[in-house]
């Protein structure tokens, strides 16, 4: 076992990366049509020569993103203990966020490093990151996320999650915020084609109005929809308080609030039931884990946000094995995600015929980067939707 300088830290890296989404495969969102996909991979080495991955949300700037960790955050921790997680949280929230206001970036970058560290903690104990937090390798319910990737036909939708549901999965969440008439329709056709065996789900990605949400809630809860996710951007608080009014269908939301200080008022609002913290935004694995014993005493279901990469896919299974509410997994199932497939030695998951995943059993989160992939796939600037 390393003695306690092999675990100071020597040095901390952000790289962000980027490819580019090929014509036919780009799609048109809530929030516009894909270009590209971005993500910031944070390695953080131990004198004594651990190495730690960890994945920042890029907030569509991911070369910012990258910079802030690269300067400020790189001077604030390193010569730190790599295993004392909560007091590098703790410095860095008190330089970053507590003094200046509830900064996305910061917060962006703070929950890339924390995963890695946790990454050193599970390698340095030899231990998968779910044994570290005390879990056990339990079945993971998942969905099929990204289903409807682009406003398609309903006919083409049904060609999409056919084979999804062929696969093994139970849960679809279906892309709204196109137009009421048009997702009525879809998720209606959706419905109809597979039956109440299989739960739907819908994602808006901020791109309704609460006069939309008034349209289509009595279609949600006609036809047994189990979540609404996202109708509007996460600072819209008046707005899910009015929506909450309209409807039996669950309000989701999650993955834009930041540390445990903005669950907290979802939570004590009672509008927003279904939480989805993303461990590359949140705070981290510390302030997920953080999060998700608070939902707990209120008796809410976890169900984290995935990010782009391999590593926050399997950091989430990691976290979902380790809380006693974990929620649905969500499984990326879109196209060509390079991310997923390739930046990594191997995928996060597998999926199996009975729709669960479970975590990995490597030491860590329990993946090795390809950094010849990362030198491979240099930033992109710009946004990622236009």
């Amino acid at each position: 076992m390393p003695k306690y300088k092999d675990l100071i830290i020597k040095e901390i890296k952000a790289i962000p990366i980027s490819f580019p989404i090929e014509i036919e495969n780009r799609v048109r969102l809530g929030i516009g049509n894909s270009i590209k996909n971005d993500a910031v991979i944070v390695k953080v080495i131990t004198e004594g020569g651990l190495i730690g991955w960890g994945e920042a949300h890029h907030g569509r700037c991911p070369g910012a993103i990258a910079h802030l960790i690269n300067t400020t955050i790189k001077m604030l921790v390193e010569g730190q203990n790599a295993t004392d997680i909560n007091a590098i949280w703790n410095i860095i929230y008190r330089n970053q966020l507590a003094s200046h206001g509830m900064g996305t970036g910061a917060c962006l970058a703070l929950s890339g490093l924390d995963l890695a560290l946790w990454d050193i903690k599970g390698k340095y104990l030899g231990l998968p990151l779910y044994k570290v937090l005390g879990g056990s390798r339990k079945s993971i319910p998942t969905y099929a996320g990204g289903v409807a990737l682009g406003y398609q036909p309903t006919e083409r939708l049904i060609e999409e999650a056919r084979p999804l549901i062929e696969q093994g999965y139970k849960a679809l969440k279906l892309r709204v915020g196109d137009n009421t008439t048009d997702d009525i329709s879809r998720i209606t056709g959706i419905r109809k084609e597979f039956g109440e065996s299989i739960t739907l789900l819908t994602d808006a990605n901020t791109g309704y109005s609460l006069n939309d949400v008034r349209t289509i809630m009595p279609f949600l809860d006609e036809l047994n929809v189990g979540w609404l996710e996202e109708p509007f951007p996460a600072h819209d608080y008046r707005s899910y308080y009015e929506a909450k009014k309209l409807g039996r269908t669950a309000l989701a939301a999650g993955e834009n609030h930041y540390t445990r200080f903005e669950f907290n008022r979802l939570i004590e609002e009672k509008n927003i039931t279904i939480l989805q913290p993303d461990l590359s935004k949140s705070g981290g694995m510390t302030e997920v884990i953080r999060v998700a014993n608070l939902a707990s005493s209120w008796m809410l279901p976890i169900h984290p946000h995935s990010s782009k990469t391999a590593l926050n896919m399997a950091a989430s299974i990691h976290l979902l094995s380790a809380i006693d509410n974990s929620g649905y997994f969500e499984a990326d199932v879109s196209k060509n995600n390079l991310f997923r497939d390739h930046l990594t030695d191997e995928k996060p998951y597998n999926v199996d015929e009975n729709g669960v995943v479970r975590a990995i059993e490597k030491p860590g989160i329990g993946l090795d980067v390809d950094e010849v992939f990362l030198k491979n796939h240099p930033v992109i600037e710009g946004s990622s939707y236009i």
